[in-house]
């Protein structure tokens, strides 16, 4: 590219500047094109991305130069790839609007053709811009005061398969799963409203499978029911749920939006609802290592936007692909009040979340009674275990399913290994015996 053009974008690139407190900064990891410089590169992301454009201009606005975003440290990673920290005034974004934020630094600039490749891997926000979020209505705190469970795993179970049930067949399934000892009953990311199963006609039959079921077991039991749909919609679905009297809604809130999941989240507070977040989605982007947007990224934004659930997966042991360390990470990120990157990590950075409530983890992905025990070990009771074919696919069925899902975590927080816990458990010892301690592939 002519010099002329570089020279425009290497004004965003300053290797001397300091941030500020107030700066957001987002680690990019950055491939160049062939011929491009990383400086070139880096400068284009920095200018594209705030007040840059691709020529000289006769005329510029008098904030110009206080809005320039600047690239302020490289890293060669050695691969052809490099780490480029970009530091934005904060004054380039709108008060409280994650639309506006993804819009500058999770937009354009990934297809530009100086860039091979783009990957947003971190980004960290000032005091701030936090306090312009609600975060958590609930939290960790708040979800176990729900369901009145104070030391374990909270359980959630999704009906398997997917898609097929009836309103009458999903609530008899309900609360075979819910009387057996699971907590919660989830809908799965693509169970909406389909004429098969219509979203009031499911509610209705859930509710009385939990009204059932808590008489019956003297639980607090709930339906994490999954409210995404068209924006009025959503709105009608999410009162639906508080006028049952059902406390928790889900939504695939990538699909629908941030916008849509800031307005749920609204709405979530006025009937005083927990959300549960689906990812779906994410791995469109979050699975290529050298282009996308990290999953570190999206579980920020997740407590930014005010989930108190959010899936992060399963720690090498499900059938969704996770790296342990990442996975353990996402689970710090949405509880700690601050997050510390650990010594050998040079990608993230620290972030203080400023008193925003913390997030329950949700793993889930092929679990079963065999496995769990290094899941908690890895994540800790202050976890949600989402276990769909791991119960559903119990030989002697859900409720055995859901009793030996128990009687698992009952073990492993007893320490005792979970063989000898299933000679006198004969739900557990059957689970043993289909899957043992396998993990899916």
């Amino acid at each position: 590219m002519p010099e002329k053009f570089d020279i425009i974008y290497h004004e965003f690139v300053d290797e001397n500047y300091k941030p500020s407190g107030t700066d957001l900064i987002v680690v990019f990891r950055v491939t160049p094109a062939k011929g491009i410089s990383i400086y070139d590169a880096a400068g284009r992301v920095a200018a594209e991305s705030s007040v840059g454009t691709w020529t000289t201009l006769s005329v510029k606005p008098s904030l110009f130069e206080k809005l320039k975003a600047k690239a302020y440290r490289l890293h060669d990673l050695g691969d052809g790839s490099w780490l480029v920290w970009v530091a934005y005034p904060l004054e380039l974004f709108e008060e409280g609007s994650i639309p506006n934020l993804a819009s500058s630094v999770l937009g354009n600039i990934f297809g530009m053709k100086a860039i091979e490749g783009l990957r947003v891997e971190d980004i960290v926000f000032p005091r701030e811009y936090i306090e312009w979020f609600p975060g958590p209505q609930h939290g960790v705190t708040g979800v176990r005061e729900i369901l009145k469970i104070r030391d374990r795993p909270i359980l959630a179970t999704v009906p398997k398969p997917k898609l097929g049930y009836t309103p009458e067949e999903y609530g008899k399934i309900a609360y075979e799963i819910l009387v057996g000892g699971v907590d919660l009953v989830k809908d799965d990311e693509n169970f909406a409203g389909q004429k098969f199963c219509r979203f009031e006609a499911r509610l209705r039959e859930v509710m009385k499978a939990i009204d059932k079921a808590e008489k019956e077991t003297g639980e607090r039991k709930g339906y994490l029911a999954n409210v995404t749909a068209n924006i009025k919609e959503m709105e009608k679905r999410i009162k639906l749920v508080a006028d049952y009297g059902n406390q928790f809604i889900m939504i695939d809130f990538l699909t629908v939006g941030w916008a849509a999941l800031h307005h749920a989240r609204e709405l979530a507070e006025e009937y005083k609802l927990a959300i549960h977040g689906h990812r779906a989605f994410h791995a469109a982007f979050t699975r290529n290592p050298r282009h996308g947007v990290s999953m570190f990224v999206i579980a920020k934004l997740g407590r930014l936007a005010g989930l108190d659930h959010l899936h992060i997966g399963t720690p090498g042991v499900g059938k969704m692909d996770a790296k342990t360390m990442e996975v353990i990470d996402y689970a710090r990120l949405l509880r700690e009040p601050v997050f510390k990157p650990r010594e050998d990590d040079i990608i993230h950075m620290e972030q203080d979340w400023a008193g925003l409530k913390p997030v329950l983890p949700v793993s889930s992905g092929g679990l079963h009674p065999g496995n769990l025990q290094p899941v908690i070990e890895k994540l800790g009771a202050d976890v949600l275990l989402q276990v769909g074919g791991g119960v559903i696919g119990h030989p002697d069925g859900p409720r055995a399913g859901a009793a030996a899902v128990r009687q698992a975590i009952d073990a492993i927080l007893r320490g005792i290994p979970l063989d000898e816990y299933a000679k006198e458990h004969r739900e557990l010892a059957r689970a043993l015996e289909k899957w043992g301690h396998v993990r899916p592939v």
